[in-house]
């Protein structure tokens, strides 16, 4: 007999069906016993009343495997509007060992660093594996808008030769006798791929050596990064960027609805063009709100993110804003300058519910341009960047991209206070294990 899952019994009312799964719960009261049986889709109640199934599951503790047969009777009170009656039930491993908390109970009481520390039995709980299922619904709108726009998916390298994006904060390793990094991001990388096939995207991890013990900082996140060329300016960029967006929370609606609903999640606004403002004007607006002078700031603090997440809401009724133009010398040395404003470049961020989110802008296309701006940064020697700056040399068109972090990006649209509240297994300063 074929297995079937939980969420498709009511298909088979009336019908002797085969399910499997953990024993989520067991109600042993005097006359009858209740079995919460979970699998991948949801709940399954089951009605256990014969003398000989009863004493088979008191032996047998939660979050054991088991198989069971049974007829599907209708039952409004049951998970689905249904449940299972004369029950045959069979053990697939040997009683589980007591899981470290309760698991059937609606929400984990645990602390964060014992869930962390039992990640493996943590996930199976209902809300934490569906924080998981949003976020694979993420990645697949993410994967789903760039194709519709012609990306292609890549898979660059994550091991590295020279750490040419920032020395201090990467992590080092011995490559056969020979020093090597982990890479901090597929940036160059993508560039370089633009040159092939003109729009590329990547989902991947990347490795950010940072001594930060922060509640939004991981020493290894998922990253969701695309590059396109043949590009105007950074405006295309943001559009690119916006309808990716758009495409995520849609494939978040299509693919996550039950678990939007148990989690209760309230879904952000997206207005249908984007809202833009530049750098220099948030500085002069929150200098006006706030009667403190920030006009002079290099960049945006958290609470200036916060202000103007704010403000997007209020004026705009957006969870989003693009904030444009950051200072040209405190962006990475592939940032392009504004022509029109000198001291200012065609960087963007995406502020998400007062957050940063996502990084990008305009790239450098020339090669003299390259050249010239390593040189004035202090890189003397430009050996390092020789496949880069070839693809550079050979002709590339105007360009730019963007990348964000999915945990950071879960844990706004999730509103928790800690980002390894949505890593399957977070790396931090302390962590490194399970």
């Amino acid at each position: 007999m074929q297995r079937i899952l939980s969420t498709q019994l009511s298909a088979h009312v009336g019908e002797t069906v085969r399910i499997a799964g953990w024993i989520h719960r067991r109600r042993l009261l005097k006359s009858v016993a209740f079995l919460i049986l979970r699998d991948a889709a949801g709940l399954t109640q089951i009605v256990v009343s014969e003398k000989a199934a009863r004493a088979q599951l008191e032996t047998l503790p939660e979050e054991t495997t088991v198989t069971v047969v049974g007829t599907v009777t209708a039952e409004p009170s049951a998970p689905g509007g249904v449940e299972i009656t004369s029950p045959v039930i069979e053990a697939l491993t040997d009683p589980a060992e007591p899981a470290p908390f309760d698991l059937y109970r609606p929400d984990l009481r645990a602390s964060l660093p014992t869930m962390l520390d039992h990640a493996p039995v943590a996930l199976r709980h209902p809300k934490l594996a569906a924080t998981h299922r949003i976020s694979a619904a993420a990645v697949g709108g993410f994967r789903t808008a760039l194709e519709a726009m012609s990306f292609v998916e890549i898979h660059t390298p994550k091991i590295v030769g020279t750490a040419t994006e920032s020395g201090a904060n990467v992590f080092k390793l011995d490559y056969f006798g020979r020093p090597a990094y982990l890479a901090q991001s597929p940036q160059l990388y993508k560039q370089m791929m633009v040159g092939v096939f003109e729009r590329v995207y990547e989902v991947g991890p990347v490795f950010r050596a940072e001594p930060s013990d922060t509640a939004r900082h991981l020493a290894s996140y998922t990253s969701l990064d695309a590059e396109m060329g043949f590009i105007e300016d950074h405006r295309d960029v943001i559009a690119a960027c916006h309808a990716t967006v758009g495409g995520m929370l849609a494939g978040i609606h299509a693919s996550a609805g039950p678990s939007l609903e148990l989690l209760d999640v309230t879904m952000p606004a997206l207005t249908e063009k984007p809202v833009v403002v530049h750098f220099a004007d948030v500085l002069e607006m929150i200098s006006k709100a706030t009667g403190q002078d920030v006009t002079a700031e290099p960049d945006l603090a958290p609470a200036h993110e916060r202000w103007i997440g704010e403000w997007a809401l209020r004026e705009h009724g957006s969870d989003f804003v693009f904030v444009e133009g950051y200072p040209t010398a405190h962006r990475a040395f592939y940032t392009h300058p504004d022509p029109e404003r000198p001291g200012y470049s065609r960087a963007i961020d995406l502020i998400f519910r007062g957050l940063e989110l996502v990084s990008g802008g305009q790239r450098l296309h020339r090669h003299a341009d390259y050249v010239r701006t390593l040189t004035a940064r202090g890189e003397s020697d430009l050996s390092a960047y020789s496949g880069y700056l070839d693809a550079m040399r050979y002709g590339m068109p105007p360009h730019g991209g963007f990348a964000f972090g999915l945990e950071r990006f879960m844990a706004r649209l999730l509103d928790v206070p800690n980002v390894r509240q949505v890593a399957l297994f977070p790396r931090d300063l302390h962590r490194l294990s399970p």
